[in-house]
């Protein structure tokens, strides 16, 4: 039996609005909204009219769990907020701490830092780059860079024992010291990145298709880019040359060679050729550090701030008092709060962090950059096409796990 219009629920075609518009849905069950973010779109034919980006899709509680656990208790979680470059979390929040507490790394533990950070960066930029182009259909381009990020997951594995999750860092130093191999193999793995990296260039930045999928379509310009703080290769692609890196330099990057990529269109296009370039500009940092790694510890000689070593532990008394206390009670920043950002993969990464004096922080704020960079999307996507949003949407690299409020 046929069903007559009027019968129907009036809810039961897309809502058309006086002047003709429709309103749709994108998201959170569309495949390029990765679950978490809806977007709901008031278009006039295949132009986009207005736009609302609501978040929240995603609970993870990060900010709150991090109050009922030890302040190295919390670098696991730091892991799940960009869990493509883990490691820039990690040493984010170990930094963090150390400033409450006065204390400093030593220069080993710096180095390696900066080494596994800039390898997050690779795999974060790639991971960007080649889920854009699989949107957009270049599915071969997804495969090199894909591999490309293989190889790198490969190679932090060995150092850290976790291919995603690493939760490497800990307040004063790291869980472990480098493999004696690392040197030759990260070598061999960066020559890996750079051939794919180059592949992947002579397949997509003059492709006419690609170029104009991403040429003139997400548009921002540098006045509102500052005014919705965006940070990291999207404000970068505006001609906004400031990377925490280079503006408030922490552990060692203020001794290494590099420059900062800047564009001038602010639109995906040029934040697709920043990407491109930053993981070169990594790659050269990471060469850096390497040729100029010291010796020596890799954790801080205090008992109050470390693990004792195992062979201590079990000899001596004062490190088995240590190692139980730090175990149950952890570290003990005194009172105060700080805040301390790094450059994360899509822009400054911040950790405001408050102490009571007792081995749980009292509170723990993230200044995630795709929070602000996803608040701003209505900016970059009305008035382009509804195909513009796939585009626009990857070169932001929204990561849910640090969006999530």
């Amino acid at each position: 039996m046929q069903t007559k219009h009027q019968d129907l629920p009036k809810n039961w075609e897309l809502e058309k609005l006086e002047d003709g518009r429709l309103a749709l849905n994108m998201g959170p069950s569309h495949p390029a909204m990765h679950g978490i973010v809806r977007v709901l779109l008031t278009v006039q034919g295949e132009r986009v009219a207005d736009s609302d980006i609501e978040i929240g899709y995603l609970h993870r509680g990060f900010e709150k769990t991090c109050e009922n656990v030890t302040w190295n208790q919390c670098v696991p979680y730091t892991d799940r907020l960009n869990y493509v470059s883990p490691f820039i979390n990690n040493a984010g929040f170990a930094l963090a701490v150390e400033k409450l507490m006065g204390i400093e790394a030593t220069p080993r533990c710096q180095y390696i830092r900066v080494i596994m950070s800039e390898l997050s960066r690779l795999t974060d930029h790639l991971t960007c780059i080649g889920a854009n182009a699989m949107e957009l259909g270049a599915f071969t381009v997804y495969f090199y860079l894909i591999n490309a990020r293989e190889a790198l997951y490969k190679l932090t594995d060995s150092v850290a024992g976790g291919r995603v999750t690493p939760a490497y860092a800990r307040v004063g130093g790291l869980t472990r010291d480098l493999p004696p191999d690392f040197g030759q193999r990260t070598d061999e793995v960066l020559k890996v990145v750079r051939k794919n990296l180059d592949d992947a260039d002579r397949l997509l930045t003059r492709n006419r298709i690609f170029y104009d999928r991403l040429h003139g379509t997400g548009t921002v310009s540098k006045e509102d880019a500052l005014a919705h703080s965006f940070t990291g290769p999207v404000l970068r692609s505006t001609g906004v040359p400031l990377d925490v890196r280079k503006a408030t330099p922490y552990l060692v990057y203020d001794r290494f060679d590099f420059d900062i990529p800047v564009g001038s269109n602010g639109d995906n296009y040029d934040r697709y050729l920043v990407r491109m370039e930053e993981m070169r500009q990594s790659m050269r940092i990471v060469e850096q550090a390497l040729a100029q790694l010291p010796e020596g510890p890799i954790d801080l000689p205090d008992f109050g701030v470390t693990l004792p070593p195992k062979e201590q532990v079990y000899g001596n008394i004062e490190a088995l008092m240590a190692h139980f206390k730090l175990t149950f009670e952890g570290v003990k920043p005194p009172a105060g709060e700080v805040y301390q950002a790094v450059e994360g993969g899509n822009g400054e990464l911040g950790f405001y962090i408050v102490s009571d004096g007792t081995g749980n922080p009292w509170r723990v704020r993230v200044r995630p950059p795709c929070f602000t960079l996803t608040g701003g999307l209505s900016k970059m996507i009305n008035g382009g096409y509804i195909a513009d949003i796939i585009s626009t949407f990857g070169q932001i690299n929204m990561i849910g796990g640090e969006l999530e409020r």
